[in-house]
């Protein structure tokens, strides 16, 4: 019977008989190259989610405090022509006294609400003092295969009092649109949309528009009223924990894969050393059950098994 010759590390055979190959270091850096891109991905990912969680936060927090605020006199907020509002002012009520100018009316496309297409109404209100705040007073639904609507309701006429929500002034959009229509709420351009055009706002416009609330008289045709902001905050703060466990887990898989490679090279190095089990019940670990099956072991009692057998020789 001829003796088994037990294996160097250096000289690791896998199940056939053939060598297992240690990794080469160009292969361990590419491993942990791919691990800590995966990583770095995952954390930068999840950094992006928690700032967009935290400025929807923020935002959120806005509307509530704001929303229902009591009406104060606009130039408590917009002292005069020009004058922007505040960030924290943003969907604060303000009453404005004057009167519409429903010859400048301009529709804004493309704005859904509750995700149905609609065209919004923005209407320059002239104040006593003679400046121009720009109105948005609702929306109306898209006709079947029209550009516009078929009708715009007009608002109250003579001398009105409103309440609006001031809204921060729109960037100037770059694309264009049909005759007195827009693609964004920016003052300039909704003056010049109006069919009398801009000229008699040159310098009276506020640099902010307002959302209409109420109208003191009320118009004798509504249109549809503007709704609530929405304060859902989305799924940033779930999404920000999901990329943290993409990142420990992109970890964690790479140890238990190469945990998983060390036991087979074990298993593989101890090519024919007599199995620990192989003597029956009176092995180490071979104890019979009651009913006297014998026992299985486990991979770890095997592998420490194996091990303990290799020392002993």
């Amino acid at each position: 019977m001829s003796a088994t010759r037990s294996r160097t590390p250096s000289e690791p055979a896998d199940a056939h008989g053939g060598e297992l190959p240690e990794r080469t270091v160009r292969q361990w850096i590419v491993l942990w190259a791919g691990v800590l891109l995966l990583v770095v991905g995952c954390l930068a990912a999840s950094h992006w989610q928690w700032n967009r969680y935290v400025a929807r936060s923020a935002a959120i927090d806005l509307i509530e405090s704001n929303y229902a605020s009591a009406p104060v006199p606009i130039d408590n907020l917009l002292p005069g022509p020009g004058a922007t509002v505040d960030p924290d002012d943003v969907w604060r009520s303000v009453t404005v006294h004057g009167h519409y100018d429903p010859e400048r009316t301009a529709l804004l496309r493309n704005r859904p609400v509750n995700g149905q297409a609609s065209f919004h109404v923005l209407v320059p209100f002239v104040t006593d003092a003679g400046t121009v705040l720009v109105v948005n007073r609702g929306w109306l639904q898209y006709d079947a295969g029209s550009a516009g609507p078929s009708a715009v309701p007009a608002p109250p006429s003579g001398e009105t009092t409103i309440t609006v929500r001031l809204r921060a002034n729109e960037p100037a959009s770059t694309r264009g649109a049909p005759a007195g229509q827009v693609q964004a709420i920016n003052v300039g351009q909704v003056l010049d949309a109006g069919t009398a055009g801009g000229e008699r706002a040159d310098g009276l416009g506020y640099d902010a528009y307002g959302s209409l609330a109420s109208e003191d008289p009320a118009p004798a045709e509504p249109i549809f009223a503007l709704p609530r902001p929405d304060t859902d905050p989305g799924s940033h703060l779930s999404y920000t924990f999901q990329w943290l466990v993409f990142a420990v887990g992109g970890f964690v898989g790479v140890l238990v894969l190469l945990r998983r490679e060390k036991q087979e090279r074990v298993l593989v190095e101890l090519d024919g050393t007599e199995h620990p089990f192989a003597a029956g019940p009176a092995a180490p670990g071979g104890r019979r059950r009651r009913d006297g099956s014998a026992r299985v072991p486990s991979a770890e009692e095997i592998e420490d098994a194996l091990i303990d057998a290799q020392d002993a020789r």
